[in-house]
């Protein structure tokens, strides 16, 4: 594999292990281990670990596609392999 090539997929995995670590904190232990302690602080009438459970966790989630999609289209064009 060319050095540009192992770059590239280099920077994708840099992108998706960021994601991936949010994806975990924010589903596995704000929706599941940390939910005790989070209801202790309430968001907009309802206990904060529920929310991470049952709204929370999608929000972010979208926002996790927005920012995977914006950084790879940056990668590809730094890279040359963006489509028109």
């Amino acid at each position: 594999m060319s050095q540009r090539k192992a770059d590239y997929w280099k920077a994708n995995l840099r992108v998706l292990t960021i994601c991936m670590i949010i994806w975990f904190v924010v589903s596995y232990l704000f929706g599941i281990i940390l939910v005790e302690p989070l209801n202790n602080i309430r968001l907009g009438g309802y206990k904060l670990g529920f929310w991470f459970a049952q709204q929370g966790s999608i929000y972010v989630f979208l926002l996790l596609i927005y920012f995977y999609a914006r950084a790879m289209g940056k990668i590809d064009k730094e890279f040359g392999a963006h489509e028109e």
